[in-house]
């Protein structure tokens, strides 16, 4: 497995500068990052290099990711703490670590480059592997799973609602006829599947199993639902000068973290009144106008980052 190259690694740490520093000659416990998609660490392992006084606690729901992070962040000690948990669990995470709240939360959102690189996890469309898709292997629903139970009406809906594809009832009519023979199973049965289902001119343009796959992993590991619940509450662990940090790689991903953070960084001082009281002033302020990109050269260098959309909001008043 190669080694991953963590995407906007330079302007994550940068967004986290000023928080950190801010915390740095407070009376202890020093300032508190929460990696809550920690993968292989990457991240963790740059903020802890630049901030010497840091702890950082790394979330992830994959044992796998956590054994590996855990090994590459030993030199840290008691400074890296890895806790095996979906982050939407991040608030009882820091709890358990002795914390009351943090200074930063940065959300990679998305497969991790581990899932992505061991075949036999079965999120890419590119490598024949059990469709399994589950991020965290003890539990859950595989993708085989889905596809060989839900109608045509709801595979269908699933490939619009996550993964925009416009295809999706051609798609589901496909799989559900090809299921009546042969129970799918492996990866490329799918992908073999979706590939007679689709006219030339779009194999052309783009692999017929990209939003297919996307959509699938993100239905497996609810991902939406986790995300609906993580985001709020990890805003609400901030302290006052803490910052949040997502990086999205797919348009129903960030069009919610978007809402979420233009909605706390809003006046809710209702309408007609002549001054803004205190009480309804805005709680957090956008740090990015707009979604931020990787520039050239990372998009050159490491096609992962392509997709990515960076959005950051800091606390200014108390929760």
């Amino acid at each position: 497995m190669t080694r991953h190259i963590p995407v906007m690694l330079e302007r994550c740490v940068e967004l986290f500068a000023p928080a950190v520093a801010a915390r740095s000659g407070a009376a202890a416990p020093g300032p508190v990052i929460v990696d809550a998609t920690l993968g292989l660490g990457g991240h963790s392992e740059a903020l802890l290099e630049r901030f010497e006084n840091l702890t950082v606690i790394g979330l992830d729901r994959d044992t796998s990711a956590i054994a590996l992070a855990k090994q590459r962040l030993a030199p840290f000690g008691e400074r890296f703490k890895a806790v095996h948990t979906v982050y939407d669990g991040i608030a009882k995470a820091v709890a358990d670590c002795g914390f009351k709240q943090i200074d930063g939360v940065l959300f990679d959102l998305g497969v991790s480059s581990m899932q992505l690189d061991l075949a036999e996890r079965g999120f890419a469309y590119a490598k024949d592997a059990p469709l399994d898709m589950r991020m965290d292997q003890q539990a859950g629903t595989t993708a085989a799973e889905l596809l060989n139970t839900l109608s045509e009406t709801e595979l269908k809906q699933l490939f619009q609602r996550y993964g925009d594809e416009p295809l999706a009832a051609r798609y589901a009519a496909a799989i559900v006829a090809a299921r009546g023979a042969d129970p799918l199973t492996r990866s490329q049965q799918l992908v073999d599947i979706l590939q007679h289902a689709t006219p030339a001119k779009i194999k052309a343009q783009r692999h017929p199993a990209k939003r297919v796959f996307q959509a699938l992993r993100v239905a497996v590991n609810d991902e939406m639902a986790v995300l609906a619940r993580a985001i709020p509450s990890a805003m609400q662990l901030l302290r006052v000068g803490g910052r949040i940090v997502v990086m999205s790689y797919q348009s129903q991903e960030d069009r919610f973290v978007k809402k979420t953070l233009s909605a706390a960084a809003a006046s809710q001082s209702p309408q007609g009144l002549p001054v803004e009281l205190p009480e309804f002033a805005p709680r957090f302020e956008l740090l990015t106008r707009g979604a931020e990109q990787a520039d050239e050269t990372e998009r050159n260098l490491n096609p992962r980052s392509i997709p990515v959309r960076l959005r950051a909001a800091q606390r200014v008043r108390p929760a």
